[in-house]
């Protein structure tokens, strides 16, 4: 008669809380094959296979609630487990050796630059955490960690493909020797925490050197700490691995060999627009030429280029430092971002006594770009007879190779993205459905698309004559100009990504 009163919970996963997890080992939950929950009206729910194994007692001392018993598979349990508790050979098996001794002893003498996570393995618990959690980063092929402080539990999250995934949730009390450790690793001040501060570290993994920029900032709860992992083997590309289209290749490499002009690359933050600064000059780099980059920061080194890092505090500014560049006898000038009208001038007055200058703008679309160096001051003139190139990107996440499949997508998505008149039964679409391999979000990698506005006369006439950014774009649309929506819908037509996520990263314009 009891066993009828109790709960049967046919998909825990909806009502999974990752901080409930937190009060417990993951040992306990994993042997005693129990899983806590919580519903909607906010009750406290214990998921468990077999009534006859769960110890109520110890589960409502440690929660300090009451709770109600329910009824699930235990497959369920093992996979919610893994998927939002993490592995208990790895980082949850530290957290259960952890003690207040150990945590005492966190700053030992270690010698960051020769360290190898896998080395490292069996050393202080706290160490071999912070490892755990960026050897698992990389791993998952994460491009920042962020370690986010709330009021009781501390988060570790993943951003991986350009989306944030939480990975770890631990329990509060490790967060002061988590971030000193970090601001070790960093050589910053473990003392300090009320202003933000900012540090580099490296670790190997397997034989290759991953880069670790730090950023940490005080927020309510304590320190926030974001880690990027930069790893040379998979940052650094070649122009045609970007994902360019044959045309738009071919105009890029064109513009790219030009002896003068300015050439902008312009998106939000997140792009790509360094890795295609950088593919372009390893590019055109060779023996015969001196290229000088202005950098904020300088993301990795390029043999036979010379890299400046931008430090605002001793006043080596993206203006100072361009102006000190020009007598240091440069062929090609990389400036990372034009961020005013006395950086955008001096950019202009390079290009125009003889250098390839490249440089960003954080604007939406090509033709905005124009635009807001004109809101910044500079005459139309000047932009008409230096900018040769404006490229606008976006990274769009592609289909899973293991899940992804024929499907047929509603009709208004189609229509969102193709133009009238298409014949949507040609369209060979695919989406991923989802896998281990790709974490269960269907797209594994991604590539660019691009909108390349390459300057000509008619488009110059139409720039001094201080029209809008609309009118610019459609005189380069007549002129045959590839949108971003347009590229992006070309890489569905191949089967390369979905109109979900063409949409997601582009915008009517």
């Amino acid at each position: 008669m009891e066993s009828k009163s109790v709960l049967w919970i046919e998909n825990p996963e909806e009502m999974v809380d990752p901080e409930l997890l937190s009060f417990f080992p993951f040992s306990f939950l994993k042997n005693n094959c129990i899983l806590p929950l919580k519903n909607e009206k906010g009750e406290i729910i214990i998921a468990t296979d077999d009534l006859l194994k769960i110890d109520i007692g110890e589960i409502k001392s440690r929660l300090n609630r009451n709770v109600k018993i329910a009824i699930t598979s235990a497959d369920s349990i093992h996979r919610c487990l893994d998927k939002y508790y993490y592995h208990p050979t790895t980082s949850q098996k530290v957290i259960d050796d952890l003690n207040s001794e150990e945590i005492t002893h966190l700053e030992e003498d270690i010698d960051v630059e020769s360290m190898n996570l896998l080395d490292l393995a069996n050393k202080a618990p706290i160490i071999r955490l912070v490892n755990q959690v960026l050897y698992k980063a990389i791993s998952m092929r994460a491009s920042d960690v962020h370690i986010q402080i709330g009021e009781t539990v501390l988060k570790v999250r993943y951003r991986v493909d350009g989306v944030l995934h939480d990975i770890f949730v631990l329990p509060r009390k490790f967060h002061p020797a988590i971030v000193t450790r970090i601001k070790i690793m960093s050589n910053l001040d473990i003392a300090e925490k009320r202003i933000p501060q900012d540090g580099r570290t490296s670790i190997k993994v397997d034989s290759k050197k991953i880069d670790i920029r730090v950023s940490i900032i005080p927020t309510f709860f304590g320190e926030s700490v974001v880690l990027r992992l930069l790893d040379r083997s998979t940052f650094l590309f070649t122009l045609n691995e970007l994902g360019f289209s044959e045309d738009t290749y071919n105009k890029f490499n064109e513009l790219i060999h030009l002896d003068h002009g300015i050439i902008l690359l312009t998106g939000p933050t997140g792009s790509g627009k360094t890795t295609t600064l950088y593919a372009a000059l390893s590019k055109i780099n060779n023996p015969g030429i001196n290229i000088i980059t202005l950098e904020d920061p300088v993301e990795y080194n390029i043999e036979g280029i010379n890299q400046i890092q931008v430090n605002p505090k001793v006043g080596l500014t993206f203006a100072n430092g361009l102006r000190s560049i020009l007598r240091h006898d440069p062929n090609i000038i990389m400036v990372g971002e034009i961020r005013d009208r006395e950086t955008a001038e001096m950019a202009i007055q390079a290009s125009l006594t003889g250098h390839l200058v490249f440089s960003t703008l954080h604007t939406n679309d090509s033709t905005s770009a124009i635009v807001r160096l004109i809101d910044m001051g500079i005459e139309p003139y000047l932009i008409s007879s230096s900018l040769v190139g404006v490229m606008a990107q976006r990274l769009v996440r592609l289909n899973c190779p293991q899940c992804s499949e024929l499907v047929t997508p509603p009709l208004k998505e189609l229509q969102q993205i193709f133009p009238e008149g298409e014949d949507f039964s040609a369209i060979k679409y695919r989406a991923g459905k989802g896998c281990k391999l790709c974490f269960n979000e269907g797209y594994y990698g991604r590539k660019g698309i691009f909108e390349l506005l390459v300057m000509d006369e008619e488009i110059r006439e139409v720039i001094s004559e201080k029209i809008s950014a609309d009118e610019i774009k459609k005189t380069a649309l007549k002129k045959g100009l590839v949108t971003l929506r347009m590229d992006g819908a070309a890489k569905i037509k191949e089967g390369l990504t979905t109109i979900s996520e063409v949409l997601r990263v582009t915008q009517e314009v």
